[in-house]
């Protein structure tokens, strides 16, 4: 099966990026501020944060020098990507399900478009948070050479549970609820409102960091703001790549036990 899923990825590859363009396109298509609003929803959602933790608690001082709204900034924008996949992704079934029921179409590419298209909106905005770096006077320096690697990561990963997940929810929309209801738990448990590497009980750091929220959150932050290079942290690394692992097996295992009920389902 795992074969079977490559194989299709490279043959299919050009009609993935086609069909990536499209879905991003699609995304906004018919709203009266069209692509603003892919700026205009995270702006909103930072801003509040920015507004309740630095104005209302007077909680959000600087941090390893930069200013609040950088550190949060930096920590908030892969998320909103994490999240549109955490969602997105598992009704990418339901929402083509044209491509698997009126044409041959190897459904397994269906999350891997999905993500590139979300990703090329993710591009968009670490623009814009390079941009308001510079305007607070911060420079891109040679720890931007990282922010490819963690997009990739980032991009892997949730293909990988994109594919796990747009499989169950096809069979049953209790599970796309289930799913939902966990997002703002998996906000709150995950290391974007804190550095995870201040907590003091081992286990709980560890348990925390294999969760891959967390390693990419705290990653972009390590470019943006800590300056760590990824091989500096290698335990966190190793434990990112299991849980690589897992959410391949997780994906390749729900996909194989349900693609062929599929189509019925749909």
């Amino acid at each position: 099966m795992l074969l079977s899923i490559i194989s299709d990825h490279i043959v299919w590859r050009h009609q993935i990026f086609k069909l990536a363009k499209s879905d991003m396109i699609k995304t906004y298509t018919g709203a009266a501020l069209g692509w603003a609003w892919a700026v205009i929803k995270p702006s909103v959602t930072i801003f509040v944060f920015w507004f309740a933790f630095s104005i209302g608690l007077r909680m959000g001082g600087p941090i390893e020098g930069y200013p609040f709204l950088l550190w949060l900034t930096a920590g908030m924008i892969p998320w909103f990507y994490m999240l549109e996949m955490i969602t997105g992704g598992t009704g990418a079934f339901t929402k083509y399900s044209f491509l698997i029921t009126k044409m041959k179409f190897p459904v397994a590419t269906i999350p891997t478009f999905v993500g590139i298209s979300k990703l090329f909106i993710h591009i968009c905005l670490m623009a814009l948070v390079v941009g308001l770096f510079l305007l607070h006077g911060y420079k891109p320096d040679i720890y931007y050479l990282q922010l490819p690697i963690y997009m990739l990561l980032m991009l892997l990963i949730f293909i990988n549970v994109a594919l796990f997940e747009a499989a169950l929810s096809a069979m049953s929309k209790d599970f796309m609820n289930l799913v939902n209801s966990f997002t703002n738990a998996l906000f709150w448990l995950s290391g974007i409102m804190f550095d995870v590497h201040e907590i003091n009980i081992h286990w709980l750091r560890v348990l925390l960091m294999f969760n891959p929220v967390t390693f990419i959150a705290s990653g972009y932050r390590n470019v943006f703001i800590y300056k760590v290079w990824i091989w500096e942290q290698p335990q966190e690394f190793l434990l990112f790549i299991g849980a690589l692992v897992v959410t391949a097996v997780l994906g390749i295992w729900s996909f194989k036990r349900l693609y062929k009920e599929i189509p019925d389902v749909l």
